[in-house]
């Protein structure tokens, strides 16, 4: 808590907005969807969405596969302290609606379902998008199963491996979008980057998840945007973004959302 508290201090000092940003491309990503303040009709089932499992008090049977899970003092928990502790944020869900209908990315990958929030911020008013969303814990998968189908989203698909499994037998081409939002210690984070690059392309993004969630954390992101194929990178706090545009010079930008 304190290490967040200490890294969100020195973030906002060092931080701006998109002025002196001469970039072309951050800075309409910046201006037109960072900072797009139009209120779509989608925000409005997302919030239905987030009340729904908030007001869930139904006990789920939780395996600690991750750092993250070990926060969890038994294991059964309710729905909604699973939304609180792991579930993204809606300030999240409305930055990842607006990345994903500006970028307009057609394979999307996401790595830590949960119970769904994240998949759904991507999938609504995505049709021509198709998202992977990789979820080892079968209980909670089986919660966002629910979610996206009672709200009729049906271009995700949830795997229920783990991230080395799903990494094995994967046959992806290439992904335009990969939200990495299930590792939460510097080693496997670097590991499943690595294992992600040979799919990335010039026009794809990469986003993780909690790169202050802990020291360990804030050193894999401070590690893996400097890597050579990296050209762009955006730290907001909340997400950290990563870009491979080779016609880009390499640069790192700290932006305050």
């Amino acid at each position: 808590m304190w290490y967040q508290i200490k890294s969100r201090l020195n973030f906002l000092l060092k931080s701006s907005n998109q002025h002196g940003i001469h970039s072309p491309f951050v800075y309409d990503l910046i201006t037109k969807c960072f900072y797009d303040k139009t209120s779509f009709s989608a925000y409005h089932n997302l919030k239905v969405l987030r009340n729904e499992l908030i007001h869930n008090q139904d006990l789920v049977k939780i395996k600690h596969y991750s750092e993250a899970s070990k926060v969890f003092r038994s294991n059964h928990q309710k729905i909604s302290t699973i939304l609180k502790d792991e579930g993204s944020s809606y300030k999240k869900q409305k930055l990842l609606y607006r990345i994903t209908n500006y970028f307009k990315p057609k394979n999307v990958l996401e790595l830590g379902t949960s119970l769904g929030l994240g998949s759904a911020a991507m999938a609504i008013d995505s049709n021509n998008s198709i998202i992977t969303t990789i979820e080892v814990n079968k209980n909670i998968s089986a919660i966002a199963k629910k979610v996206f189908k009672s709200y009729q989203l049906k271009n995700i698909k949830i795997d229920a491996s783990s991230f080395k499994d799903f990494f094995k037998k994967t046959n992806n081409e290439n992904l335009d979008l990969v939200y990495i939002d299930g590792t939460y210690d510097k080693k496997s984070t670097i590991e499943n980057f690595n294992s992600l690059l040979k799919y990335a392309h010039n026009e794809s993004v990469f986003i993780f998840n909690n790169i202050y969630w802990s020291k360990e954390m804030t050193e894999a992101w401070n590690i893996i945007k400097k890597q050579k194929e990296i050209t762009v990178s955006i730290d907001t706090y909340y997400l950290g973004f990563l870009f491979f545009r080779k016609e880009q010079p390499k640069q790192h930008f700290t932006i305050r959302l």
